[in-house]
């Protein structure tokens, strides 16, 4: 059952084009589909993205933003100001205020720390609806582009990608050690360091 708030923020879609492509979950997943939804129907789909992927910017800049909008001390005073910078870094691309309310839903219902999330899951959705295919590439430091982009072109060519259309979102996670873990439709190739070493600690102790 969804929570109330998401169900009154998007009614059951009346046209068939107005629900997400693809399902997302978690409470972001079902805030972000949602979001799609009430887009849909007002044709703000394009401005609704241009407006995530800039908030989504703003997190990957600002790591400590994620940490504050979990704060379980914010007042209402400062989750309007929190609002207010976020609108400002939208850059007055959204028409229609629909990621405004968006915003003060989530506000009212101490939901803003899933934020980052509702823009991954967003740019996931959107991807689907654009034919694309999301290419997640895990490495233990920040890789170069060109590295990415023989990447992309390797997995393009695959039958990993289906014959759609990759958007590859990079991450950094130093915990792999060393190597990547791609992670592409429900398949996940891992060719991490960290895994390497799971799998040899696992044979050793099976042999001891």
């Amino acid at each position: 059952m969804f929570p109330a708030d998401v169900r009154g923020y998007a009614q059951a879609a009346a046209v068939q084009d107005t629900k997400p492509p693809i399902a997302v979950f978690g409470l972001d997943g079902t805030y972000a589909s949602a979001l799609y939804t009430a887009a849909a129907k007002t044709s703000a789909l394009e401005t609704t993205w241009k407006s995530l992927t800039a908030l989504a910017e703003v997190f990957r800049k600002d790591t400590k933003l994620s940490v504050i909008l979990n704060a379980p001390t914010l007042s209402s005073s400062d989750k309007s100001q929190i609002i207010q910078e976020l609108q400002r870094h939208m850059g007055g691309q959204d028409k229609g205020d629909t990621v405004k309310n968006f915003l003060k839903t989530l506000s009212d219902n101490n939901r803003l720390g899933i934020l980052q999330g509702v823009c991954e899951k967003f740019a996931t959705i959107m991807g689907a609806a654009r034919g694309e295919m999301e290419m997640g590439v895990t490495s233990a430091a920040k890789l170069d582009s060109k590295i990415l982009q023989r990447l992309e072109t390797a997995v393009a060519k695959s039958e990993y990608s289906q014959g759609k259309k990759l958007k590859v979102v990079s991450k950094v996670n130093p915990d792999i050690m060393g190597g990547l873990v791609v992670e592409i439709g429900d398949r996940t190739i891992d060719l991490s360091v960290s895994s390497r070493i799971a799998k040899m600690n696992k044979l050793l102790t099976d042999t001891l």
